[in-house]
């Protein structure tokens, strides 16, 4: 039987990555590198984030070294059934412009599919989690459990994605269409957005071209808040790809709809 690690041990991988990612953060004299990203011209990675996925890596590898672990910075190392997700800044961009919707997504896979995971987003003191049944926040208002919003009307809806370039570059995915149907679009959240899709803030997420470390964490928080999330025809996300992600499920199919054209 494989051995699933206590949610204590996410809050701990949390607490060490904001050890080397806070100190940097709004810092002016940081080194900033890019690495290749089909389409992009700029994809940034800086020394926070590779710090701090050594010092999670570490941890892991401490406490639970028959696990694998996959991470943005330096792949996957060890197999077996149980494998972390990591992404020690998730939102590099509006974190190197001192923006505070970056965080630290924790995921953790069994067979390939998500059963936990964390956002903690350590500058406003704010952590997002899937214990494996809820989902869960604790802020400086309390720990409170996460329930995403249902019962809401296409017209009614947020939509919301991560910035407006990758729609022009799938002009398959008829996001435009989806667009003028719903309340509102907003964009720049990053995996803070998708942390208010759990609060019921937010009713749908798109996002075009995902890598598993993007998605992993915020797949069993919106799950167990009561939400969905698959690929753009249908499928489990946790390969990354076009990725959607509602808080009703009623709903969810109607935006596939009419993504898929």
């Amino acid at each position: 039987m494989s051995q699933l690690p206590e949610l204590s041990f996410l809050h701990q991988l949390a607490d060490a990555a904001s050890q080397e990612t806070l100190p940097r953060y709004r810092h002016q004299l940081q080194h900033i590198a890019s690495k290749p990203k089909a389409g992009f011209r700029f994809d940034p990675v800086t020394e926070a984030d590779r710090e701090a996925e050594k010092v999670m890596r570490q941890l892991i590898n401490q406490y639970y070294p028959q696990h694998a672990i996959m991470g943005e910075e330096f792949g996957i190392s060890g197999e077996g059934p149980l494998m972390w997700v990591l992404d020690p800044i998730d939102g590099t961009r509006p974190y190197l412009c001192g923006l505070p919707v970056w965080g630290t997504l924790t995921g953790l896979m069994e067979n390939g599919r998500a059963i936990m995971g964390m956002m903690s987003q350590p500058f406003t003191g704010e952590r997002f989690w899937a214990d494996g049944q809820q989902a869960w926040s604790s802020s400086a208002q309390g720990k409170q459990r996460l329930q995403t919003r249902k019962g809401i009307s296409l017209d009614q809806a947020i939509l919301h994605t991560t910035a407006p370039k990758p729609a022009g570059m799938h002009s398959e995915i008829n996001f435009a269409k989806l667009s003028e149907q719903v309340l509102m679009t907003r964009y720049g959240g990053e995996c803070y957005a998708t942390a208010m899709l759990a609060a019921g803030q937010i009713d749908i997420c798109v996002e075009f071209s995902l890598q598993p470390y993007d998605i992993v964490a915020l797949i069993p928080i919106i799950e167990q808040a009561g939400g969905v999330v698959t690929t753009l025809d249908g499928q489990r996300a946790e390969k990354g790809g076009a990725v959607v992600a509602s808080g009703c499920p009623a709903l969810h199919q109607q935006v596939l709809t009419i993504l898929n054209g």
